[in-house]
């Protein structure tokens, strides 16, 4: 099954990348440890969002169109997509 991906999902990848971006420059410039660790603990939060969004719309959608046999299954990964964190 193919979820389809929203504009709202790809804004935040893109604002997740503008953050990575973001602490590229600012390693380069030599920037105190503490805000590195700070920006690059704000994006792998964007990122995990993300993740967490994508994977409840595609067990919602598997969950309204699968036949009940399949939903278990569907179940089982998502959780295991989740706790992969």
């Amino acid at each position: 099954m193919t979820i389809h991906y929203t504009k709202a999902m790809a804004n935040r990848l893109k604002r997740a990348d503008g953050q990575l971006q973001g602490t590229m420059r600012m390693m380069t410039s030599d920037a105190e440890c503490q805000d590195v660790v700070s920006q690059l603990t704000a994006v792998r939060s964007s990122l995990d969002n993300l993740i967490g969004l994508i994977v409840a719309e595609n067990l919602t959608d598997c969950l309204l169109t699968d036949d009940s046999s399949k939903q278990e299954e569907h179940i089982k990964q998502a959780v295991k997509m989740i706790m992969k964190k």
